[in-house]
């Protein structure tokens, strides 16, 4: 069962990496949602323990990023 799971997370993770280039620095709606989705499926079945502390430390670096692309020229 194992190396089910292990197989499953690593579909995952080619559908998170894909994603990125699909969804062009997250500004198209589908291939970003898809590619987050990809990546959350991917932490899940790799068993990442979830604590509070975790998920607010992605959290900031993903709003930093996405407040990096939106103060960007162009």
């Amino acid at each position: 069962m194992a190396w089910i799971i292990l197989f499953l997370a690593g579909l995952a993770e080619i559908v998170w990496a894909v994603g990125l280039k699909y969804s062009e620095g997250f500004s198209r709606f589908w291939p970003s949602l898809i590619t987050v989705l990809g990546m959350a499926i991917s932490i899940w079945l790799l068993g990442e323990a979830a604590s509070l502390a975790r998920v607010a430390s992605v959290s900031l670096i993903v709003l930093g990023l996405v407040g990096l692309k939106l103060s960007s020229a162009g």
